[in-house]
């Protein structure tokens, strides 16, 4: 069981889908994921649906670019069953729900007029957000069905039936057959499957019944051309209680710093470091000492805790230049899209990965930079969004979710056992971000061109130092382990221990 820190959720009330039955929306995130803007206005003005010029609809055919992120107009939300704090993050208030086991015994009452919770898709989220919902149901004495919809002849049913989830005791069935009977249907299938699958699944819902999406992707989908959820009044208004509800029975992130990595190795290879120690300062470098320090302190503990010469060369050279190239780079990535399988040199066996046990790595000052730049370059991209939601997803995702991973088991295992969307992303992103830092930011320190140190003056004022400090302390207490044979690993990457 899984309980975190909640932030705003974001609830939306659909405008109209011709032939589709009435449904509730909602997008239960933990921070901002593109396309979910407005995150946090408690209805979406009525959107009208186009046509295009031949009649059918294209969205299941094609990937679309998102809309632009308007600024948030309230950071606020009203909840009738949780108890919500305000904090203040860089100035800005924002509100919260403070996650914790003491809140299950709540979940009846968020989930009230709920009788079973349809969890569609297994992938890398559903394993975890089926059992902690059904174990903290459990634990609230709660008699909510928390059912899985597979495919016909899935992979996956043979790990839902070992999980506990069978037929037999109505806890495992057909998509369609699942999303039919559900009050809340949690959908959790691949981004490329809700734009193929969307109007299938708004057919198959009762009326009346909600929609738990764990990220934005479908709605900016379905803006994009014009279209929206179908429709909803939200009677009871309880959408917002419902997605705090999911919020506290469970916990996922997602990030990646493959390209980081992958340029860097070659960089101190091509130098003259060895393949071992080159792997040391970069993917241990930044999964070890350089993750526990942000995820504890933030980005200046990272910066303070190098030497002088290493705080000069960072203010003088890195930082500002991969400020500026990271920021170019992150325009042009509106989303990930499906990718192509890329060829790497740093994925090692046993061998490179060896160490003693607590052993967070070496603090090599040009990595820390390079990775700190990256941070730094996504939370002064602001606009708009809360800063929760930026320091979740330029923080938290990477040195509290993913790094561990990658700390454990190296960069293969971090990437191949993300989600589809993100495995698939990743590889077709990594080249992207190897071409930009090895042709445009390493070219720029190695010929000492000349840059703008207001960056660097920008870098060490900027209030989401302060912000960042702020959610540090909402962190859980206990840390991401990765055991060789963790049951929340796709079976065929799982290892022995030796």
């Amino acid at each position: 069981m899984a309980a975190t820190t909640s932030f705003t959720p974001a609830v939306s009330t659909p405008a109209p889908l011709s032939s589709s039955p009435p449904c509730k929306a909602f997008s239960k995130t933990l921070g901002f994921k593109l396309g979910s803007s407005p995150s946090y206005s408690t209805s979406l003005k009525p959107l009208i649906s186009r046509a295009p010029a031949n009649g059918r609809t294209s969205l299941s055919v094609r990937m679309v670019s998102l809309p632009s992120v308007l600024p948030t107009t309230s950071l606020d939300f009203e909840t009738s069953v949780f108890k919500k704090e305000k904090i203040a993050l860089a100035g800005h208030d924002e509100h919260m729900v403070r996650g914790g086991r003491d809140l299950f015994h709540l979940l009846p009452d968020a989930f009230k007029g709920i009788k079973q919770i349809g969890v569609i898709g297994w992938g890398s989220q559903g394993p975890a957000q089926v059992q902690n919902l059904r174990d903290s149901l459990a634990e609230a004495k709660s008699d909510i069905v928390v059912k899985i919809g597979l495919r016909k002849g899935s992979r996956s049913v043979a790990e839902a039936r070992a999980a506990g989830f069978t037929e037999e005791n109505g806890t495992l069935g057909d998509i369609w057959e699942t999303i039919a009977g559900s009050d809340l249907v949690l959908l959790l299938i691949s981004d490329s499957a809700q734009a193929d699958n969307y109007e299938k699944v708004f057919s198959h819902m009762k009326p009346n019944s909600m929609l738990g999406l764990s990220n934005g992707f479908l709605l900016g989908h379905l803006q994009s051309p014009g279209l929206n959820f179908p429709e909803t009044s939200d009677v009871d208004g309880r959408a917002k209680d419902v997605a705090l509800g999911w919020s506290v029975a469970l916990g996922i992130l997602l990030g990646s710093v493959h390209g980081v990595v992958e340029s860097l190795f070659r960089r101190y290879t091509e130098n003259g470091m060895t393949e071992d120690l080159a792997y040391k300062n970069t993917v241990e470098c930044i999964t070890g000492i350089i993750s526990k320090n942000i995820s504890a302190k933030g980005m200046l503990a990272v910066y303070n805790s190098l030497s002088e010469l290493g705080k000069m060369n960072l203010r003088l050279h890195i930082v500002p230049h991969f400020i500026i190239v990271w920021t170019s780079c992150m325009s042009v990535m509106k989303m990930l899209l499906v990718g192509v399988r890329f060829a790497v040199l740093c994925w090692p066996g046993n061998d490179f990965m060896a160490r003693p046990k607590g052993d967070l790595g070496p603090l090599y000052p040009f990595t820390a930079g390079v990775f700190v730049a990256l941070m730094m370059a996504q939370v002064l991209r602001r606009r708009g969004h809360s800063y929760s939601d930026l320091i979740n997803e330029s923080l938290i995702e990477s040195v509290d979710s993913l790094n561990p991973f990658m700390h454990a088991r190296g960069v293969s295992f971090m990437v191949d056992n993300c989600s589809t969307t993100a495995r698939l992303g990743s590889r077709k992103w990594t080249p992207r971000f190897d071409y930009i830092i090895t042709q445009q930011a390493l070219v720029a320190v190695d010929m000492g061109a000349s840059v703008n140190q207001d960056l660097i003056s920008n870098f060490l004022s900027d209030p989401a130092h302060g912000a960042i400090e702020v959610c540090a302390q909402l962190r859980p207490t206990v840390d991401i382990s990765v055991p060789p044979d963790a049951d929340f690993v796709r079976p065929e990457l799982r290892q022995s221990s030796s």
